[in-house]
């Protein structure tokens, strides 16, 4: 560009001189031989002119192909790129189909999920039903007994007494069975229902997510199971070398946190969670974090135990009495609100199965408020077995637990309230504990621990 602007410069001058030279040659009588070579100047002038611009035209020329050289390569990248994204999006298409052809056959299965449920709804109220014309059937049969033993023979008295007892216990016992088998059955189906409604759920989610956005995305996930801890299962085995429990665990050099299996002395082994805290090993049997595991269970669930010992679980009444007879025991409950953290350490006494498990204990540090009574016997009750003289407490306030005089006080199995409950009736009704000045707090995770009193001596 550069030498046609030169060029367009220097050629008027040339032809102007060309000219003022003809010009002058006209005017003035000037020798031949220096007319012709002034000429010969003019064109070696002009040469080298277009020389130049030659040279600038061939320049130019080689860079706008250099320029169309990238843009087709450009192109060529850019075809390239729209084709990968078409493969993609195809590859995209697909992967929702297939989506969509197993959120039907996920919602085909929830429906026969649903149809089970209800149908075991119905089988469950006809059995309960049932269970009642029994009881009554029970009552008038007892009532009738009542009148041989009073005008009847001692003799026949205790035949008929004994065949009427005998075939009352054994139907009442199969009725017992038929609904925990049936009340087993609905919990399951109900937790079945709610994975697949989860897994629903995150599959129209990713599937939405996918089409809207239309662009490279990664496949989903699925979703991630945690295996369970099935506490009510006890192996049969005998071992000698399995521990007691979490203390001589621990005095074995295992100072990790953790489950493991143990064998109380006159017991089955069992599985436990030990929380190792201050150079101790605590056996956990009560944990309470953030209402994923339903506490108001029946009499035989909180007796032998439910839950996850990985989360949320009561460890159970028979089991934790195999662990205590054995020696003296401190118990410990950490509480924590929505603000702070309390514990309070009881020394204690659990009674059997015969006493209803009935707890004595009394306070020997802490600084939380008081969970239990001191100095009392409190016996345990769910709400298909109440303790004598104790009303209707845990049918009430939700969950099996050591109730005393006043109901709802303090219960730390009841209905665990999300986010913090500020209706009394509410905070009364949940896991709840009663402070010194009379207010009622809602909880927010519990923990009961029992550790021997002197583990130095405890073999």
């Amino acid at each position: 560009m550069y030498t046609i602007k030169l060029f367009l410069f220097i050629a008027p001058l040339v032809i102007s001189s060309r000219t003022d030279q003809d010009y002058t040659s006209l005017d003035s009588i000037s020798p031949e031989p220096k007319s012709r070579f002034a000429m010969l100047d003019d064109v070696k002038i002009l040469a080298n002119g277009l020389l130049q611009l030659g040279h600038g035209l061939k320049d130019f020329v080689h860079k706008t192909k250099g320029q169309i050289n990238d843009i087709f390569q450009k192109l060529n990248i850019f075809d390239q790129s729209f084709y990968d994204l078409s493969l993609q999006t195809n590859e995209i298409k697909e992967e929702e189909k297939e989506l969509r052809r197993a959120t039907s056959k996920l919602q085909v299965k929830n429906e026969e999920v649903k149809n089970m449920s209800l149908e075991l709804d119905s089988k469950l109220e006809s059995l309960l039903e049932e269970k009642i014309l029994l009881q009554q059937k029970v009552r008038y049969l007892e009532d009738q007994l009542t009148n041989l033993i009073k005008n009847q023979p001692q003799i026949q008295e205790h035949r008929e007494v004994t065949s009427l007892k005998t075939l009352v216990e054994q139907q009442d016992n199969s009725i017992k069975d038929l609904l925990q088998t049936v009340e087993e059955q609905y919990r399951q189906l109900n937790r079945q229902q709610s994975q697949i409604k989860e897994i629903e759920n995150q599959l129209r989610r990713t599937g939405i997510k996918e089409s809207t956005e239309n662009s490279l995305s990664s496949k989903p996930r699925a979703p991630r199971t945690t295996p369970s801890f099935h506490l009510n299962e006890t192996k049969n085995v005998e071992h000698d070398d399995i521990p007691a429990d979490c203390t001589i665990i621990y005095n074995q050099g295992k100072h990790t946190s953790g489950i493991y299996s143990i064998r109380p002395s006159n017991s089955q082994v069992f599985n436990v969670y030990c929380d190792v805290k201050s150079g101790s090993s605590w056996t956990l049997i009560q944990h309470r974090i953030d209402g994923s595991q339903n506490f108001n269970e029946t009499w035989e669930n909180y007796k032998y135990g439910f839950g996850r010992l990985d989360g949320e679980f009561w460890l159970g009444l028979e089991k934790i009495y195999s662990i205590v007879k054995q020696s003296n025991y401190i118990l410990r409950i950490e509480l924590e609100d929505w603000k702070d953290k309390y514990y309070t350490e009881y020394s204690f006494h659990l009674g059997d199965h015969e006493t209803n498990y009935t707890l004595h204990l009394a306070e020997i540090s802490g600084n939380g408020p008081k969970a239990f009574p001191e100095h009392k016997d409190l016996m345990f009750s769910t709400w298909d077995h109440k303790a004598k003289g104790h009303f209707n407490c845990p049918e009430s306030n939700s969950g099996g637990w050591w109730c005393h005089d006043v109901c709802g006080e303090n219960n730390l199995n009841g209905k665990y309230n999300k986010p913090r409950a500020k209706a009394k009736p509410e905070r009364k009704g949940g896991i709840c504990w009663k402070s010194q000045d009379g207010r009622l707090y809602s909880i927010k995770a519990t923990k009961m621990l029992i550790h021997p009193s002197d583990s130095e001596n405890y073999e």
